[in-house]
């Protein structure tokens, strides 16, 4: 039996190699928050073992976050530091790796002014666009991965003693990243061609349109003409693979923009920086939300479809079986990373410019053209159940199923 501090090592090991895939050389720029400071150490450690020059880290921390949104005045967050967002387009540049772990507490921004919120959101969208772009289409290599909080573990396993709490969430990420495998590297390295393998598959297919059928949902995606789907790792402009997002169990590509006709509800709650957004449907008419509810969060969904003209509109669809292991685990992790994972999921905002043929060298402009969504933002919500159905229609108008009661068909 592997004991944590072996786990602890073979996970920082795996996102430096597997995930990042450090190169020698190399700079690593870790987004971190001061929680996980034993495990940024390790996966320092692991990225200079590697042969990186250089490790930079981005500490963050959810008590100053939540006090400079009570404290704060509202012009505070009208601005975001353009040196920040520089610094981090001459990094991407210069050939860096990036690297993001996230522990956020889902209910960190729980009371607090929408106002503030949405503007920070805006702020930091517009002044990081440029940098989003680099990531979006794969230009550098890049990786998002997590951590426990206190405050993260007590909401996911509410009903384990305290001091329990964070243990438990640690197994349910090592079980998740398959850390738990004899060699984890290896089984990555399985599962990644197995997810591309069945994203080439569904390219091949060429569909028109993909047609989702659900309690509350009845809602038809077209697609690209020259549309891409993927799955698992790909490769950078430097030729170097990597795995954006561990865990990852999806395939996904990128909607028509003025392509979207229906109605669709979500099956589990949106994170959404700390707010929590539940209970809620859109309805779409040529791509855009023309009508939307929510039990929970409506005002914070509100302040997400007004982050710009494309916040509106789809820039993803991803499907993920109901059999994936993460799903199977039952846990509702309110983390996006993890439960995009357990289940179909779209994205209102940005697609990837990869998601469609020759799309990482394409301006802004080309992309409109090619069909892709344009926004500041990108925001994944769950809408997969075991009582989905996807059919997949082609040019012709014939169809064939994709998905039935949840599973590939």
């Amino acid at each position: 039996m592997k004991g944590f501090e072996e786990k602890l090592d073979q996970y920082a090991e795996l996102a430096v190699k597997v995930g990042v895939n450090i190169q020698e050389g190399q700079t690593l720029v870790l987004n971190a928050p001061i929680d996980a400071v034993d495990f940024v150490r390790r996966t320092a450690r692991k990225a200079y073992e590697a042969g990186a020059h250089n490790v930079h880290v981005e500490w963050n921390d959810d008590v100053l976050a939540r006090m400079k949104y009570d404290e704060a005045p509202l012009e505070t967050f009208k601005k975001f530091p353009e040196w920040k967002a520089r610094g981090f387009e001459q990094l991407a540049e210069e050939g860096a790796a990036f690297m993001t772990i996230k522990s956020t507490d889902p209910d960190l921004l729980q009371g607090v002014d929408g106002e503030k919120i949405s503007e920070a959101n805006k702020a930091s969208g517009q002044a990081m666009n440029t940098f989003r772009s680099y990531i979006q289409s794969d230009k550098v290599s890049w990786l998002v991965i997590s951590a426990p909080s206190d405050a993260w573990a007590a909401k996911v396993f509410p009903d384990e003693p305290a001091e329990k709490q964070v243990e438990k969430l640690w197994e349910a990420i090592f079980e998740a990243v398959r850390i738990n495998e004899a060699d984890p590297v290896q089984a990555w390295k399985e599962h990644d061609e197995l997810l591309q393998s069945k994203a080439r598959e569904l390219t091949d297919k060429g569909y028109k349109k993909l047609h989702y059928r659900a309690p509350g949902t009845d809602l038809t995606i077209e697609l690209p003409d020259q549309h891409v789907w993927m799955g698992g790792g790909g490769p950078s402009k430097d030729g170097v693979h990597f795995v954006a997002n561990m865990p990852t169990e999806e395939v996904f590509t990128a909607p028509q923009a003025d392509g979207v006709h229906g109605t669709v509800t979500n099956t589990k709650p949106l994170n959404y920086g700390g707010n929590i957004i539940d209970d809620f449907q859109l309805t779409f008419e040529n791509g855009s939300v023309v009508d939307f509810s929510a039990g929970q969060g409506e005002e914070t969904l509100k302040n997400l479809l007004d982050t710009d003209n494309g916040a509106r509109r789809l820039g993803e669809v991803a499907l993920v079986p109901h059999s994936s292991p993460i799903s199977q685990s039952g846990t509702l992790f309110y983390n996006t990373l993890y439960d995009e994972n357990a289940s179909n999921h779209i994205a209102l905002g940005s697609a990837y410019a990869t998601c469609v043929k020759g799309g990482a060298d394409m301006t802004s402009e080309e992309l409109k053209e090619a069909g892709l969504n344009i926004s500041i933002t990108h925001v994944d919500f769950m809408i997969g159940s075991e009582n989905m159905d996807i059919d997949g229609v082609y040019e012709d108008g014939t169809s064939e199923p994709v998905f039935r009661n949840g599973e590939w068909a």
